[in-house]
């Protein structure tokens, strides 16, 4: 591990720099603690790694390809772009990563009912998906608003037996679904686990999460050097919380030659007042156990984001990133809805993909940042979810009749 090694964090508190930590009530400590401790014990144990392993493989179906965009990179006459293809998973996007792991951890622990947050539906979707497989019940608190808009993956999350929980307070979003998961744990606390479904959360879940999603990120390693001899130039991905860009960049912290850029949802642009920018528009502050930037007022009350993307929607960021922003150790930059829309229907007609609306935002800035690079740099963008469950907002967006 190197003196100043970014893959170091957090600290023995959950901090990143000054970021994370444990904002918790005194009902849920004991609880955090417990959850800290078995997970610093499993996750070196070689018999919990290879029962991950084995259901990543078998299951899930990784390693996931890493695939050359050729017709996208002609058009863009710059680098060689490659798709890291997480939304072939099964349950079609990066979040089945981390259910799996925490999910195996809560029958270590013995716990026997799950809950969970989701916004875009497909964190809702895995959860839902791994609780079938073990025979587990489970709960899921989702924003009235998502429900709406991501109605497929509600069907499926029914359909795998899950519970949904209509939010109808504050913005009816994932913000608010979070709230609610946390007011179930706190009055459950014996038999329940809440598998948190980003990299945020009080401390372990930041790292937890972004250590079960690291598989992404060493997959890439060694696909990209049996592909190209070489690492990449850029990697590239949205976040929202951000867990599906921590799980490609973390292998790549300490690779000073890499450079990351993070995409942040603009909405209807960073000066409108209407995006879910945290890091571009907020201030620290502290949400759902942990310090971090968020949108908030002068008067620190937490402000509504907004975003097309459901799975964007959310005021905040995880404290990794937080921490990586102010090192300057990645790039943060953002995408409106217009030009994720865009870089939807491009990415569907040139290279044969329908992706979800959160790395089409990616997929927009990579389009931008594209003109920076030669043809023997490599840039990899995660595609970290596919766009079927989209398909109805887009359609109203682009005023599609079916």
């Amino acid at each position: 591990m190197l003196k100043n090694s970014y893959k170091s964090l957090p600290n023995e508190k959950g901090y990143f720099g000054q970021f994370g930590g444990r904002y918790v009530s005194e009902t849920l400590m004991p609880l955090i603690l417990e959850v800290e401790k078995e997970y610093t014990k499993i996750k070196d144990d070689k018999n919990f790694i290879e029962e991950f392993n084995y259901y990543l493989e078998t299951y899930v179906g990784r390693p996931s390809p890493l695939f050359y965009a050729k017709r996208i990179s002609d058009d863009l006459k710059g680098p060689r772009i490659y798709f890291k293809r997480d939304e072939l998973n099964h349950t079609g996007a990066h979040n089945i990563n981390n259910c799996m792991g925490q999910i195996l951890l809560a029958k270590k622990m013995g716990k026997t009912r799950i809950i969970a947050e989701t916004g875009a539906g497909q964190h809702g979707v895995a959860t839902a998906t791994v609780c079938a497989l073990f025979g587990l019940p489970c709960i899921i608190y989702m924003g009235e608003k998502d429900i709406e808009r991501q109605s497929p993956n509600v069907f499926r999350m029914k359909l795998l037996g899950a519970e949904i929980r209509s939010v109808s307070t504050g913005s009816k979003s994932l913000k608010d679904a979070m709230n609610e998961a946390l007011r179930d744990w706190v009055t459950n606390v014996t038999d329940t686990f809440y598998i948190i479904g980003t990299a945020a959360g009080p401390h372990p879940y930041p790292a937890m999460v972004r250590d079960f999603q690291s598989v992404i990120g060493k997959e890439v390693r060694e696909q990209i050097n049996k592909l190209e001899g070489k690492s990449p130039n850029l990697l590239i991905a949205c976040i929202g919380g951000g867990s599906n860009a921590l799980g490609l960049f973390h292998e790549f912290l300490d690779d000073p030659d890499v450079k990351m850029i993070a995409v942040e949802a603009a909405g209807h642009g960073i000066k409108s007042n209407k995006h879910a920018a945290s890091l571009a528009g907020g201030k620290p502050g502290v949400l759902h156990g942990n310090k971090t930037y968020l949108l908030q007022s002068n008067t620190g009350q937490i402000e509504e984001a907004h975003s097309i993307s459901a799975g964007l929607d959310y005021p905040g960021i995880g404290p990794e990133h937080s921490y990586l922003f102010e090192e300057k150790r990645v790039d943060y930059m953002s995408a409106t809805d217009k030009e994720a829309l865009d870089a939807f229907q491009y990415c569907c007609k040139l290279e044969g993909i329908i992706p979800a609306l959160e790395p089409a935002h990616a997929l927009a800035v990579l389009k931008k940042v594209a003109k920076d690079y030669s043809k023997n740099d490599i840039i990899v963008m995660n595609m970290c979810g596919r766009g079927d469950k989209d398909i109805f907002t887009i359609a109203d967006e682009l005023n599609i009749k079916f």
